[in-house]
């Protein structure tokens, strides 16, 4: 998967994208003929796999690369902003607060993750696969230190859901109790039925986000569809695109408004 994001800044436009590992399980783990090679592409900056890029679409074409992005002027990508991601789908920036950059991070076969993107930062894969260590020989070979790596903001395991799929944060009006909180969801308990589920994250204490789940009202049902994305309109609503159809087939699809029951 990937996601791309557009944003003003200095009367310039720009650009963000997210870019997967690459395919193949595990970023080429336990596969001596990956083309990910030894260690992988999430934590190989010299490419732009597994990273959130940062681009300027107006300063050249097709685009110039911003001065202050982390890698330009040393080793690596000068389009990376972030890196160490499996699949980051999707991102968005809070329109209000400290205008955090939130990324659904999905993960491999056993965690699924939400971050606060930093410039520059490390997200970990393939060492970790949210806290959890899954290749920690990629760790020693490189000179990684663990404990300087960006860590999730929340994780849940697969008993929950296989597949997170990042949204916004809420800036409408119709809903105060939900401001300032993550909302976002997660595909499905499995692959053979419509199980999705819709969370949100509230920051209680300062740096720590507690996740809630969303039930429909008025019967406090569970969703019972895919969840595929989320959107945002200029009010700061939100807004969930769903379907009981596993792939991008049949009629079933539709687009639900955020609101206070």
């Amino acid at each position: 998967r990937r996601s791309a994001l557009s944003f003003a800044h200095a009367l310039r436009t720009v650009n963000g994208y997210s870019l997967g590992d690459g395919g193949g399980a595990g970023d080429g783990f336990g596969d001596p003929a990956s083309p990910h090679g030894q260690t992988g592409n999430g934590q190989n900056v010299s490419n732009i796999l597994g990273c959130i890029l940062r681009v300027d679409v107006d300063g050249a074409s097709p685009y110039a690369v911003p001065a202050d992005n982390p890698f330009v002027g040393k080793d690596g990508a000068d389009e990376i902003y972030a890196y160490g991601f499996r699949n980051p789908y999707k991102f968005s920036f809070d329109r209000g607060g400290s205008n955090n950059l939130f990324v659904g991070d999905v993960g491999q076969d056993a965690w699924e993750e939400i971050d606060i993107v930093v410039k520059g930062g490390n997200y970990g894969w393939r060492v970790l696969e949210g806290h959890h260590a899954f290749d920690p020989d990629v760790a020693a070979t490189l000179g990684i230190e663990v404990e300087k790596l960006q860590f999730p903001v929340d994780e849940y395991d697969h008993g929950v859901g296989i597949s997170v799929i990042g949204g916004y944060v809420y800036r409408g009006a119709n809903f105060p109790e939900l401001w300032g909180s993550y909302v976002f969801g997660d595909f499905s308990t499995g692959f053979f039925a419509p199980a999705g589920r819709i969370f949100y994250l509230k920051e209680t204490r300062p740096d720590i986000w507690e996740r809630f789940e969303f039930r429909l009202a008025p019967s406090n049902a569970p969703l019972s569809r895919f969840v595929k994305s989320f959107g945002e309109d200029e009010a700061g609503n939100l807004y969930l695109l769903s379907t009981t159809a596993l792939g991008p087939t049949g009629t079933s699809g539709d687009v639900r408004r955020l609101r206070k029951p």
